[in-house]
């Protein structure tokens, strides 16, 4: 695949070496991806990867019966297949587009090619591994044993960062199947924190209005998380 000239903006490429970084970006195409589209399902090889720029995706688990449950999020700060670091060419969780934008995408089999040839770039990848663990455990107990509120702050936050803007368009019942809560928990908690002026919420589109307040209400799993990845990348 030809190399093109897209400015980097994804994070996990940037900490790459200046060598590996080129030959990630050589041997990876600039793609848009829409908001709902599956990017893999659990159980299944992957196609491709991906290093979201602009977009942004979901990692759901699926049970039988229920709705899907949120459990992560991955932006410009990482990538969608990590696992393929581990020689394991399989989704564990279903992805799905969250925000439109673009990303660049490379097949499995081709990132297997450079990991083979580059001892860095295993390292580097098995440390997004880590930081993506330990959003998933903290995702699972904040789900546990915070309110809906709190819960609800962190998880725009998490939005906010990966958007690049100051508003996102998310409906309730969206956000009650991702916090696997009744939609009438979302539109009380969304209500509180709009009456704080922290966010106004109109048919869907939520704007940010005071990103400070929002992180005074957030549980302490949003902190907990982005410390992780700064520890390890920043």
């Amino acid at each position: 695949m030809p190399a093109h000239t897209t400015a980097v903006v994804n994070r996990l490429i940037e900490s790459l070496s200046p060598e590996a970084r080129q030959q990630i970006l050589h041997s990876s195409e600039l793609v848009e991806l829409s908001s709902g589209t599956v990017l893999c399902e659990p159980d299944l090889p992957f196609r491709y990867v991906y290093f979201p720029l602009t977009s942004f995706i979901t990692l759901v688990t699926t049970l039988r019966d229920h709705q899907p449950l949120e459990m992560g999020l991955i932006g410009n700060e990482g990538m969608l297949g990590a696992t393929v670091a581990l020689g394991i060419n399989s989704a564990p969780m279903r992805a799905m587009v969250q925000g439109s934008g673009t990303a660049l995408r490379m097949t499995a089999e081709q990132l297997q090619q450079e990991l083979q040839n580059n001892a860095a770039l295993t390292s580097t990848f098995n440390r997004y591994l880590y930081v993506l663990m330990a959003q998933l455990a903290q995702t699972a107990a904040c789900a546990h044993f915070h309110a809906i509120e709190p819960r609800l702050a962190r998880w725009l936050l998490m939005t906010h960062d990966r958007a690049h803007a100051d508003y996102f368009h998310l409906t309730q019942e969206f956000l009650a199947n991702m916090l696997g809560v009744r939609r009438s928990g979302i539109t009380v908690a969304a209500g509180a924190l709009q009456e704080r002026k922290l966010i106004q919420y109109t048919r869907g589109k939520i704007s940010i209005l005071d990103r400070a307040g929002l992180e005074a209400v957030a549980c302490e799993c949003y902190e907990a998380v982005t410390k992780d990845y700064a520890r390890l990348f920043e």
